[in-house]
């Protein structure tokens, strides 16, 4: 558990040797204020590609290019949209988002994966579906994963794998349709697409150096109900959104997570999604890489597609939710053993390749759970507990000056992300005011409350629980929806 250990050592040396915590408390501090601009410039530079792909009409792109014009129109998208209990109102607002695309609907697979220990509920949302969209597409099948199998856990991975076997078996090998002709979108019932992300996607894969061996990353933005979400459910949502834009410019460190795309070749021959994972989204990413030896990568979209904010009835249960959405992600760290196990078995992915990842995988989750806590909790540790001796001597009178000086300069990451996040609302709401915005301005200096309570805390739980197993390991939690 490094993360205990280096949270546990800053209180302990702080006691026996808070000189030392000191100076290693301000170089962190520099630490993070530089990397804190330089995420905020790769942010910027994301955002800017984003709002550019924005206004290019992928479609007359695909027709005019052409290294794409005789090709497109084979392609075919297979798109899993796994269903649990979620109201009927959020899935057909996914509905009507896919067919008010302007890319040409006879071209996709729909399959709408249900689940059997969901009930009546689901199926009658899947029915209603099926009543109004079923002959929207070239396809509409609707599956239904079985409760209790065997070996499986009861969650995304082993019901979009049972889906995924049914669709290559009753469809696509009748059909004869070629696997390397198959994008596979796999999106959470509640993402919306914007008009061109199938034109973006088709073209980005068609284009791409290496379309069968790679995975194709949007923007995810949780945005679709953000005006009705509390204040630090709003700041929550938006800082998850801007890490990801971030990631977009960086996309050697890039893998899969929630929507995203991939070529339904590669997932047939993996085998599909393991059906024991909570986190089958990066899983997914990491069998596939194994399986090629290295030779797998995710390639940025630089456009978005839209899920929910956590909102729930009430604002204890909207907090509650939001806790455990932060933990489920941060289950993710459950990919680190089976990374490091697969570079020490599979002798032929390239040993640069191991260390990068054996390096900056664990070094990310041990960063998600520590920083912030080491940044806005314990930086005061030496003060407070290195007795009268440390707090006689000019460093520790000068400790919380020099920290709280570069922790100012370090705020321009706050600021820009909230004037960002003003960019990406979508159109106000009926009676949205201008005090409304400088509210949601304001509400920002919030935020490193947020880092702590639904990011730090939930991913040191969720590291603690991987580390006793047994009773402690987490299920697949699905984030209940609400309108």
């Amino acid at each position: 558990m490094a993360a205990w250990t280096t949270l546990v050592l800053t209180v302990v040396f702080s006691i026996v040797l808070p000189t030392w915590v000191a100076v290693f408390i301000i170089l962190f501090d520099l630490y993070w204020m530089l990397k804190t601009v330089y995420l905020s410039l790769h942010m910027r530079s994301s955002f800017s590609a984003m709002r550019s792909n924005m206004k290019i009409n992928w479609l007359a792109r695909l027709k005019e290019n052409p290294n794409t014009a005789k090709r497109w129109e084979d392609i075919w998208h297979l798109v899993f949209l796994p269903i649990y209990n979620e109201p009927y109102e959020v899935v057909v607002e996914t509905f009507h988002h896919l067919i008010e695309g302007n890319y040409p609907l006879d071209h996709f697979i729909i399959v709408l994966a249900t689940e059997e220990r969901a009930g009546k509920q689901a199926q009658d949302v899947a029915q209603r579906i099926v009543e109004e969209f079923g002959n929207k597409f070239a396809h509409f099948i609707v599956t239904t994963h079985p409760a209790n199998i065997v070996g499986e856990l009861a969650g995304k991975g082993s019901n979009q794998a049972w889906a995924g076997k049914i669709v290559k078996e009753e469809l696509i090998d009748k059909l004869n349709i070629p696997y390397n002709d198959i994008i596979v979108s796999v999106f959470d019932v509640d993402t919306q697409i914007y008009p061109q992300y199938f034109g973006v996607l088709t073209y980005t894969f068609l284009t791409s150096p290496k379309p069968l061996r790679s995975s194709y990353q949007p923007v995810p933005f949780f945005l679709n109900n953000i005006y009705q979400t509390p204040t630090l459910a709003r700041i929550t949502a938006f800082s998850a959104t801007f890490w990801h834009l971030t990631q977009q410019s960086r996309p050697e460190k890039l893998t899969t997570f929630s929507s995203h795309s991939m070529p339904f070749g590669a997932l047939a021959e993996i085998g599909f999604w393991q059906t024991d994972m909570v986190s089958e989204d990066s899983r997914v990413f990491w069998q596939c890489y194994m399986h090629y030896d290295g030779d797998w990568r995710t390639v940025p979209l630089a456009y978005p597609v839209s899920m929910d904010a956590n909102v729930a009835p009430s604002f204890w249960q909207t907090m509650k939710n939001l806790y455990k959405q932060q933990r489920r992600w941060g289950w993710g760290v459950e990919n680190v053993a089976f990374i490091l196990s697969g570079f020490r078995k599979n002798k032929n992915i390239p040993r640069s390749k191991k260390w990068f990842w054996g390096f900056h995988v664990p070094e990310g989750f041990h960063s998600w759970a520590t920083n912030s806590i080491i940044l806005f909790a314990l930086g005061w540790m030496p003060v407070l507990l290195g007795g009268d001796a440390f707090r006689a001597t000019l460093l520790a009178y000068n400790l919380p000056v020099v920290t709280q000086y570069i922790m100012t300069i370090a705020s321009f990451g706050i600021i820009t992300s909230a004037i960002l996040s003003m960019f990406l609302l979508p159109p106000k709401p009926v009676g949205f005011k201008t005090v409304h915005k400088i509210w949601y301005l304001v509400s920002w200096i919030l935020m490193p409350a947020t880092l702590i309570i639904f990011g730090a805390i939930p991913a040191l739980e969720a590291q603690t629980r991987l580390a006793l197993s047994g009773k402690w390991r987490l299920d697949f939690w699905v984030t209940p929806k609400h309108r």
